[in-house]
C-alpha cells in the first residue's frame, strides 16, 4: 500500500500537529502518521486513580537507563501525544534564553536564531492555542510585539492570598501563560481535573484539538492511527527520503512523498532515526556529524509540596501563579530557574509515590497543601544521549548537569516558603522515568559538522527530512517547551522549503 502526499508527518504532537496545520493553511496535501489512537471521551478521563495509579494512558513500552535497567517512560502513544495530559502551561522562553549563557557548571549554548526571529511565531501559537497571560504582570519577561490574545486567569482566594504573603517575602508573583479556552465563550468549567489529565470538555489547549482537527477540517489534511513508522529508508544515492516503512492494522506497508517531517519527540525520533541505519548509511539517518542522540535534555525538575494545617486550601484550579526571580541571576551571576504552581494535587495522587500512607492522611494533607514545579536548566552533555541497542530497544543515559543550580534554586525557593509560613516541605525529584521536556537529541546549529538540522530544523544530510519537536533544542532553558515547538514549528512552514 503506498500513498502520495506533498508532506508526510510522523507523530501528533505539539510539533506533528502544528506542522500540519500550517500546511493546510498553505493548502498542502498532508498525511499524519500516529501510532497510537484517539483517546475516547470516557469517565476515566478525570479518574485520579485511573491516571496516576493505573496510568491507564500511558505506554506500556519498556525503555533502559544507563546501568541497562528496564523502566516505564512517562510517554504516550496517542492522537495529540505527551499534550493530552500535560499542564497547558506555555510560556515564551526568554530573550537570553536564545544566547550564549554562562552557568556554574558550564555553557549553555546560544541557537542557530535568535528571539526576535521567532517573536512573531509566538504571537501566531498563542493564538492558536488560546494562550492566557498579562505582560504587565511579568516585567522580566520577553519583550511582544504584541499583548497576549487572551487576558491572565484570575486567581482564587486561596492563590490571590498566596500571591500578597509571596510580595511581601520579596519576589515578584506572575500570572502563568496558560492555553486554555475559559471565558464567556469557552467551554472551560475551571475544574480540578485539568493538569496531568484528559479534558473532556476539549478545553484544554492541546495538539490534537487546537491544531490537528482544525487541520483535518480544511479537506488537506488525514489522518491514519494505529501506523507505527518503524524504518526511514533513503533513495539510492542516500541523499533524499525515498518511504517510511509503517507497521499498521493491515500489516506493513510503505508511504511515500515529496517532503517528510518526523515529529515523534525527542527521543523516538532519535531513536527513529537511529534504528533506520543502513549500507549507505551505517550510524543511522542524517548522523554523519554523530549528534543525533546525543545533548539529551529533560530540565532538572523537583515537585514541591508545602503544608500548613492552620490554612485550608479549597482551590480549585491552582495552576494560575509563578514567579522567576531568579532566572537571569540568582544573585552570584548565574540563572537560576523558575518555579511555578502545578495542578491542585489530590489525596490519591499522592498515593503513586507515598504508596504506604492511609489515604485518609494523604486527603488531609492535600487539604492543606499547595504544589509548586521548581524548574532549571539542564545543560547539554554529549554523553548524555539517546542510543538503541541491538534489538532497537531505546536506552537514554543521562547524567544530569545543573544540578548545582537547581540545589541554589531549591534553597531559595524553600526559605521563601518557609518565610511566609509553610511548616513542612515535601520534596519529589523527577527522575529519568519523568520524560515531560525532553530536547536536545537533534540539535539545530550552522555547521553540519557539529549539529543535524539548520535553523528550519531540516536535516544538513536529507534534503527533504525535517525533525521539528524539542530535539532541536541547543540549550533547555528553564521554561516549559511547548511553545517554543510550536512557534518554530509554524516559523519552519513560513519562510523555509518545507511549504514549497
Amino acid at each position: 500500500m503506498e500513498n502520495d502526499f506533498e508532506v508526510i508527518v510522523v507523530g501528533s504532537g505539539m510539533g506533528g500537529s502544528t506542522t500540519a496545520f500550517g500546511l493546510a493553511q498553505k493548502g498542502k496535501k498532508v498525511l499524519v502518521l500516529e501510532r497510537g489512537s484517539r483517546i475516547p471521551k470516557e469517565s476515566q478521563n478525570w479518574s485520579p486513580e485511573d491516571i496516576f495509579i493505573k496510568k491507564r494512558y500511558r505506554s506500556s513500552e519498556l525503555w533502559l537507563d544507563k546501568d541497562d535497567k528496564e523502566f516505564e517512560p512517562g510517554v504516550h502513544y496517542v492522537v495529540g501525544g505527551n499534550t493530552k495530559l500535560y499542564g497547558a502551561s506555555l510560556p515564551r522562553f526568554k530573550e537570553c534564553d536564545f544566547l550564549e549563557l554562562k552557568h556554574r557548571e558550564g555553557i549553555s549554548p546560544s541557537w542557530p536564531f535568535s528571539y526576535a526571529d521567532i517573536e512573531p511565531y509566538y504571537y501566531q501559537a498563542e493564538e492558536l492555542y488560546k494562550v492566557h497571560g498579562s505582560e504587565e504582570q511579568d516585567p522580566g519577561g520577553p519583550w511582544r510585539s504584541k499583548p497576549f490574545p487572551y487576558p491572565s486567569i484570575e486567581h482564587e482566594p486561596y492563590v490571590k492570598e498566596l500571591a500578597d504573603r509571596l510580595s511581601k517575602a520579596g519576589v515578584t508573583p506572575i500570572a502563568n501563560s496558560m492555553g486554555i479556552d475559559i471565558g464567556p465563550k469557552g467551554n472551560c468549567i475551571r475544574c480540578n481535573t485539568c493538569d496531568g489529565f484528559i479534558c473532556k470538555l476539549d478545553a484544554k489547549s492541546d495538539a490534537e484539538i487546537n491544531a490537528l482537527n482544525p487541520a483535518i477540517k480544511t479537506g488537506n489534511v488525514e489522518l491514519r492511527t494505529d501506523s507505527h513508522v518503524t524504518k526511514i529508508v533513503l533513495t539510492s544515492d542516500g541523499k533524499s527520503v525515498d518511504y517510511l516503512l509503517v507497521s499498521g492494522v493491515s500489516g506493513e506497508y510503505k508511504v511515500r512523498g515529496k517532503k517528510f517531517v518526523i515529529s515523534a519527540g525527542a527521543v523516538n525520533t532519535a531513536a527513529l532515526l537511529l534504528n533506520s541505519k543502513s549500507d549507505s548509511s551505517p550510524n543511522g539517518i542524517a548522523n554523519s556529524s554523530d549528534q543525533v542522540g546525543r545533548n539529551f535534555m529533560k530540565h532538572n525538575n523537583s515537585h514541591i509540596l508545602v503544608f500548613d494545617w492552620r490554612r485550608r486550601n479549597n482551590v480549585i484550579f491552582q495552576k494560575t501563579l509563578s514567579f522567576s526571580d531568579w532566572y537571569s541571576d540568582g544573585g552570584e551571576g548565574y540563572p537560576l530557574g523558575t518555579v511555578q504552581l502545578i495542578g491542585k494535587v489530590q489525596g490519591i495522587m499522592m498515593k503513586s509515590v507515598a504508596k504506604m500512607v492511609p489515604l485518609p492522611i494523604l486527603n488531609y494533607i492535600a487539604g492543606r497543601s499547595v504544589e509548586f514545579l521548581v524548574m532549571s536548566e539542564d545543560l547539554p552533555s554529549p554523553e548524555n544521549r539517546v542510543t538503541v541497542d541491538s534489538n532497537g530497544r531505546i536506552k537514554t543515559t543521562r547524567n544530569p548537569r545543573g544540578v548545582s543550580t537547581h540545589t541554589a534554586l531549591m534553597q531559595k525557593t524553600r526559605k521563601i516558603l518557609l518565610k511566609i509560613g509553610y511548616k513542612a516541605i515535601f520534596i519529589q525529584e523527577h527522575d529519568i522515568s519523568m520524560n515531560a521536556h525532553q530536547c536536545g537529541t537533534t540539535v539545530a546549529g550552522k555547521d553540519p559538522k557539529t549539529s543535524v538540522v539548520d535553523q528550519y530544523c531540516k536535516t544538513h544530510d536529507v534534503d527533504n527530512l525535517y525533525l521539528i519537536d524539542g530535539g532541536f533544542f541547543p540549550s533547555s532553558g528553564a521554561m516549559n517547551p511547548a511553545l517554543t515547538i510550536a512557534a518554530q514549528a509554524l516559523r519552519v512552514v513560513a519562510e523555509s522549503d518545507l511549504a514549497r
